[in-house]
């Protein structure tokens, strides 16, 4: 696997930067996920799966949710 090829299929992240992205180690999604946690935030991914863009400017908690409702009051 070349260095820039994630090891994890499903990644959606482009912040190839990221010390955490899988891309950059061995440990797939793991160092991603306990970052977030640790800063109360959501992966990138999750934002993505949900609708793309995010009606906020930061990935935490919150955030993540006002997308949720902003997508269902949509689909309403």
């Amino acid at each position: 696997m070349s260095e820039n090829q994630s090891s994890v299929s499903f990644c959606t992240c482009t912040d190839t930067a990221c010390p955490c992205h899988p891309t950059n180690h061995d440990k797939g999604c793991t160092p991603c996920i306990a970052k977030n946690l640790a800063q109360r935030e959501i992966p990138s991914c999750f934002f993505k799966k949900a609708g793309g863009q995010k009606p906020t400017k930061d990935w935490y908690f919150e955030d993540f949710a006002a997308l949720i409702n902003a997508n269902s009051e949509v689909e309403d």
